[in-house]
């Protein structure tokens, strides 16, 4: 559910304030699924996991409210291994979230959820923008352990 410049590039007229719910709702989620097309570009190998870490940029003084609608989000999401929403301390409007799936089908399934719908749907008004957004291949670490074999 992470958001990021590669999920909806800004461009002039693509400020979710500046154009219409619908078309950002639906560029928004396009976007999401087709993420980090460039740096995963093959099919991904069998038993990596895969990952997010993406920056959103709430309207000003929203924040706590973009967190919390994800947060409502994220507590059962099946193959989701570790989802990490932080404050950027060097920004009042700045969230970071950095995700961990056991593969990336489980994070595009996560798209069709009734709780990550939702919480799109109730952030977007409350969205200024996105900042950096990557794809990573998460190998392990302190609280979070491999996926288990199908």
């Amino acid at each position: 559910m992470i958001y990021g410049r590669r999920h909806f590039e800004q461009s002039p007229g693509t400020n979710p304030t500046e154009m219409r719910r619908r078309d950002f709702l639906a560029a928004v989620v396009t976007t999401i699924g087709a993420v980090g097309t460039t740096s995963w570009v093959s099919a991904q190998p069998k038993g990596e996991m895969y990952g997010e870490i993406g920056k959103i940029i709430a309207v000003s003084g929203k924040r706590d409210e973009v967190i919390a609608n994800i947060l409502d989000a994220v507590s059962n999401m099946p193959g989701c291994l570790s989802y990490i929403i932080a404050k950027d301390v060097s920004s009042a409007d700045a969230i970071w979230i950095s995700e961990a799936w056991d593969n990336k089908a489980s994070h595009e399934a996560s798209l069709s959820l009734p709780s990550v719908k939702a919480a799109i749907a109730k952030n977007l008004p409350l969205i200024a923008g996105f900042g950096d957004s990557i794809v990573t291949i998460p190998v392990g670490g302190h609280g979070l352990s491999a996926p288990k074999s199908r």
